[in-house]
């Protein structure tokens, strides 16, 4: 994936805070119930993965909030990785891993990967293009074990539609900034879950008209 720099600022605000670590405003709004959802479908233990970790805020409080799950966070934009770092450094868990360089838009992003349990990724679909959003996705169920989980969490179009001004704002704005990116079609990519063999259980109303998406291996 070319990380793009060239996205509308509402997509992705990230601050400095003046000793490595990134704080996004977005990522503390959506963190307690993204948490509290991983609470419920994830498995009480084993190794989980974060794709697309951004500044790190996520990663740490799912560690402290899900303490029996060993995390490894991983980015693909060099300035997040030594956020993420930074992070973990300050709270100093025990059950996170140091950043993995990971480009999960590449085909075979897996392939020196182990295999986990639970996977999650945050606010990606639609800062990227279709055919990258089709390698991700295809590629997931190589990186889970059996019965694995993944929760995908973001904006999406409904049955086609926008249904929301904000959305209807943003979306416009991201496909200004490049026309291959923008909100995914919430039934497309249950037609992509499925052909990639991920079984859909259910799909989560969250905040600010967001879904998450709940899918098993």
């Amino acid at each position: 994936m070319v990380y793009r720099t060239k996205l509308p600022n509402m997509a992705s605000v990230a601050n400095p805070q003046g000793d490595g670590r990134l704080y996004a405003p977005s990522a503390e709004r959506n963190s307690a119930p993204i948490i509290k959802t991983i609470q419920r479908i994830a498995p009480k233990s084993g190794q989980s993965l974060e794709i697309a970790s951004g500044s790190g805020q996520h990663i740490v409080q799912l560690a402290s909030c899900l303490p029996n799950l060993s995390w490894l966070p991983s980015e693909v934009d060099e300035d997040r990785l030594t956020s993420i770092s930074a992070w973990i450094a300050a709270e100093n868990l025990p059950n996170v891993k140091p950043p993995l360089y990971l480009d999960a838009t590449e085909p075979g992003w897996v392939k020196n990967l182990p295999q986990f349990d639970f996977i999650l990724l945050v606010n990606l679909l639609h800062l990227i293009s279709w055919n990258e959003a089709v390698i991700l996705i295809s590629e997931l169920p190589k990186a889970m074990k059996k019965n694995g989980t993944v929760l995908i969490y973001g904006p999406f179009m409904r049955s086609g539609l926008l249904t929301s001004v904000g959305d209807k704002n943003f979306h416009n704005s991201l496909t200004q900034a490049d026309p291959d990116i923008g909100y995914k079609n919430d039934l497309d990519v249950l037609k992509l879950f499925s052909n990639s063999g991920l079984s859909h259980l259910e799909t989560v109303e969250m905040p600010a008209n967001n879904l998450g998406f709940v899918l098993k291996k």
